[in-house]
């Protein structure tokens, strides 16, 4: 199928925003606090964006293709350079470059906000969005949704108290062969699906072993560091290594398996597992300081005999399942492989049988990630805001998909299986979860309503 250009493609979005503003506001009722939420058929909603590296990059195409939709009045970042080049780069997109600061709170304090998009490390992305939300702003928050359970808890009470739009960053749930070949899933496509095998490989090499130096002119790391305890700088902090230390990190699996969980059990349609069975370890460059696991095998069973698993290889780029990334579905009728960029469906004897391809591919294990199915994403976020569409994933849904996030790494560090109560996903063992299910801040920086 042919890739949809990029003059064609805004051309869409502008008439389906025209089309869902004429259902949503031409004559359906709207509750006085939907209409809180709404911004304007025809107004342009005033975006931030706090975090301006890897994954803001890869956003810059995509707030470029909705310049019809939106303005970037600041970025943010605490490294000067990356702020500079970044808000430098949007005004070569939108046509007018943001002003860039240091410290989120000033963005926070400016009422002509509307929105922010919060792609900083893992340890902010709760507390950020916690006083982003209190200040009045909508929030797009990347995966993972938090840095630890009770986290992932506490968002939707911040919502519902200060009535504003939280979506995360799963951009599947927006693609549209995703969509279909779920929704034929649910129905028996494959008969009943029993199974779901999420999976990732990449060849992430050696980090090396680092250093207490100075901390580099333009980089605030005492912001940075924000809501978690205070650590001396070492020159391998800087870059993209804070995923692989717990202070600040999730590991690979929130890393990457948070978007793959997302889509199992958007399959599955599950809520939370009964047990968690984790097998992981670090196996490749053992003298390097990556402090976690760099494999994980662990299995999520769910009541009712189904379950999910996720086999994660952030450092041995073997493709054992035929891609890089993605999942595989099982039925008593067949099998069914997602990725990205579309799917492919097997009868009993493995023989390929159906094969649909997104319309436009998307980049699947390079940092930072880009698409069109993250516009669409980005697009359904805007619209959301404005009172025009519902969301394509609910916060209630990705808070329990991060959790299994957690619920992996909790088996991992405490070394054992975990029961957990299905209803709740609470840890059953007492000692366990006291000891994992939150974590210490630094003083001043506790999440609080």
């Amino acid at each position: 199928m042919a890739t949809m250009s990029t003059e064609n493609r805004r051309d869409f979005l502008k008439k389906t925003g025209a089309v869902a503003a004429g259902i949503t506001l031409g004559g359906t009722a709207i509750s006085a606090k939907s209409y809180r939420r709404i911004i304007g058929a025809n107004d342009r909603l005033n975006i931030a964006v706090i975090g301006c590296y890897r994954r803001a990059h890869a956003l810059r195409g995509s707030f470029g293709e909705l310049t019809d939709h939106m303005d970037i009045g600041y970025v943010c970042d605490v490294v000067k350079e990356r702020r500079d080049q970044y808000a430098a780069s949007l005004g070569d997109v939108m046509g007018l470059a943001p002003a860039a600061v240091n410290d989120f709170r000033e963005i926070l304090a400016d009422d002509g906000v509307d929105a922010v998009f919060q792609l900083t490390p893992d340890h902010w992305h709760g507390p950020g969005s916690y006083l982003a939300l209190k200040a009045g702003k909508h929030v797009y928050v990347e995966k993972p949704l938090s840095h630890n359970p009770h986290e992932g808890e506490l968002f939707p009470a911040f919502r519902d108290q200060f009535d504003r739009v939280v979506m995360m960053g799963t951009q599947q749930r927006s693609q549209l062969t995703a969509q279909k070949v779920v929704k034929e899933l649910q129905e028996g496509l494959i008969g009943e699906i029993h199974h779901v095998l999420a999976h990732y490989s990449n060849q992430r090499g050696s980090i090396g072993n680092g250093k207490v130096v100075p901390v580099p002119e333009g980089f605030d790391w005492e912001l940075f560091q924000g809501p978690a305890p205070r650590e001396v700088f070492r020159d391998i902090y800087f870059d993209y290594n804070w995923h692989w230390f717990w202070p600040w990190g999730t590991g690979e699996t929130g890393n990457n398996a948070t978007h793959e969980f997302d889509v199992a059990r958007w399959i599955l349609q599950v809520e939370h597992p009964e047990s968690v069975f984790c097998n992981a370890g670090k196996f490749y460059f053992k003298d390097d300081d990556w402090t976690m696991y760099d494999t994980m095998d662990v299995t999520f069973e769910y009541p009712g005999g189904r379950s999910i698993r996720w086999d994660g290889k952030s450092r041995n780029n073997y493709q054992t399942y035929g891609s890089d990334r993605g999942n595989v579905v099982y039925g008593s009728e067949g099998t069914v492989t997602i990725t990205r960029n579309g799917f492919k469906q097997y009868d009993l004897k493995g023989k390929l049988v159906r094969e649909e391809n997104e319309p436009s591919r998307s980049v699947t294990t390079a940092a930072g990630g880009e698409g069109d199915i993250t516009t669409n994403h980005i697009f359904n976020f805007l619209q959301v805001v404005r009172g025009k569409e519902k969301p394509n994933v609910t916060l209630e849904e990705s808070v329990k998909s991060t959790h299994l996030v957690h619920l992996a790494n909790i088996a991992y560090r405490s070394g054992t299986s975990l029961k957990c109560d299905p209803a709740t996903g609470h840890i059953l063992d007492r000692e366990v979860m006291e000891r994992y299910w939150s974590r210490e801040y630094e003083p001043g920086w506790e999440p609080e309503l």
